[in-house]
């Protein structure tokens, strides 16, 4: 089977459309990949090179300061799971412990790697369309990809620099900016923030435009296309997690019930067959071609993340696992002969501190941006939600029971009331989704305080510090843009 890793041989009008894809960037911040100088005309000059400035975006989304890792950790270690063992303020302690600042590395390249994905990205919209007869049949299909890329970056983006979650206040408060044209001149540097209401209804317009044209599935499986490229069930997953987030239940259950079947053996009924893995080693181990694995970014020896932006080293040098508190070590009903223990948790629980060894290599895996197993939790979660007064949904304890029971066969959930069956799926969702970048994002979504851990005490919604400060350098450079305060 042949291994697709992005890799960008093409950079078109490099000095100004990237660096400026937001203001206050320097270039050795928004550079994860090679690049040479081509013009316009000579990018788009073929179908071959129109699809190579695609394959770009993917690789610029995949940065190790992005996606890539680093996006990932950022979500997890806000949460109460994690203890910080190396006191590193380049490897996340600012973000553990809450002390992030708006000048920090972190805060300053997380926005300027997603903007720079962004402008990539509007800026292959714009010449795809500019050279339509070229681009040909294939045009929406390209422009599908991409607009699937900008919304997931936009997700990412908005998830750590709105002021306050969605549900504080329906989307009114301020979000980041929404680029939606390329920017190539300082002169378009400035743009306001939206909101995140504003935010949302681009992130699934364009979601829902994937999904009209994206492929169902990419020809014969002779690569992984089916796991590192968008495609129809990528987009609708992608719309289940932005429909999570802004508490829109039956919208969940309406692009759920298109990937997840009315009863077990729980898989997509069309498109790509989507199903569990019978193994929970299986989406995370070479060749990371499985049925599980909805969307990923791929990583090799030759084309990684990067040095101190692999997951592997977060979770196994930089990072252990909390076993004190509210962490999820201490959940009584997570058992020791749990396959996702006895797998991935080493030295066992009990040492200081435990680690997890999920990433198993910290340059050569594919990074999961969306797994089958979140698609049955936000599913089992939406219709536990939507039932009538205090039942319980029969579908959406049958979908947490085949999650759980894939690792733990000796336990079947029987809660006795809505709220029970409720509380179950979020604890499931921190076992199953574990160092995948989802805790801070179900704590912010709830509305509720980020625990204490360690030497570190609680973090209220009202808090300045629930969120992240926008970048010094867009504060200084972008005339449009308000700090969050």
């Amino acid at each position: 089977m042949k291994r697709i890793v992005y890799k960008s041989t093409t950079f078109l009008l490099l000095t100004l459309t990237t660096i400026l894809g937001l203001v206050g960037c320097n270039k050795d911040k928004l550079s994860p990949v090679l690049q040479t100088a081509l013009t316009d005309a000579t990018a788009f000059s073929s179908p071959a090179r129109i699809s190579q400035q695609v394959t770009g975006v993917y690789a610029a989304m995949k940065s190790g300061q992005f996606l890539g890792g680093r996006g990932l950790v950022y979500q997890d270690v806000r949460g109460e799971e994690w203890v910080n063992f190396t006191n590193n303020g380049v490897t996340a302690v600012g973000v553990w412990n809450f002390s992030i600042l708006s000048n920090d590395n972190q805060v300053e390249n997380m926005w300027s790697v997603g903007f720079g994905t962004i402008n990539r990205a509007n800026v292959v919209l714009e010449g795809i369309d500019a050279n339509a007869a070229i681009a040909g049949a294939n045009a929406n299909r390209w422009k599908a990809e991409i607009r699937f890329c900008r919304a997931l970056s936009y997700f990412y983006l908005q998830s750590l620099y709105a002021r306050r979650p969605f549900n504080a206040d329906a989307g009114a408060s301020l979000s980041v900016p929404l680029r939606l044209t390329a920017n190539r001149s300082p002169e378009g540097a400035s743009l306001a923030r939206s909101t995140q209401a504003q935010v949302f209804t681009q992130i699934l317009d364009d979601l829902n435009f994937a999904e009209a044209n994206l492929p169902s599935s990419y020809a014969a499986p002779v690569n992984d296309s089916n796991v590192v490229r968008a495609h129809k069930n990528a987009a609708i997953a992608l719309k289940m997690r932005v429909y999570m987030h802004m508490n829109r239940w039956a919208d969940v259950i309406t692009e759920g019930n298109k990937l997840v079947s009315n009863s077990a053996p729980f898989q997509s009924p069309s498109n790509i067959t989507h199903r569990l893995a019978p193994n929970v080693l299986t989406p995370f181990r070479a060749p990371y071609t499985n049925a599980e694995s909805i969307f990923s970014l791929p990583m090799s020896n030759t084309n990684s993340p990067g040095t101190q932006n692999g997951l592997g080293q977060y979770w196994t040098t930089e990072f252990g696992l909390n076993a004190t508190g509210t962490s999820i070590l201490t959940d009584a009903n997570w058992k020791a002969t749990d396959t996702r223990k006895t797998n991935f948790l080493t030295p066992a629980v009990g040492s200081t501190p435990a680690r997890w060894t999920k990433f198993n290599d910290d340059l050569n895996n594919y990074v999961p941006i969306l797994r089958y197993a979140e698609v049955m939790l936000n599913l089992a979660e939406a219709l536990a939600r939507q039932a009538s007064g205090t039942s319980v949904d029969t579908r959406a304890l049958e979908l947490l029971n085949a999650v759980r029971q894939r690792s733990d066969a000796t336990t079947t959930f029987a809660p006795a009331t809505k709220q029970e069956l409720i509380d179950l799926i979020l604890n499931e969702r921190r076992i199953e989704l574990l160092g995948e970048g989802f805790r801070s994002w179900d704590i912010m979504r709830q509305g509720i305080a980020f625990p204490a851990k360690s030497s570190v005490s609680s973090v209220p919604p009202s808090s300045v510090s629930y969120v992240w400060p926008i970048p010094a350098s867009e504060l200084q450079l972008n005339s449009l843009m308000v700090a969050n305060n």
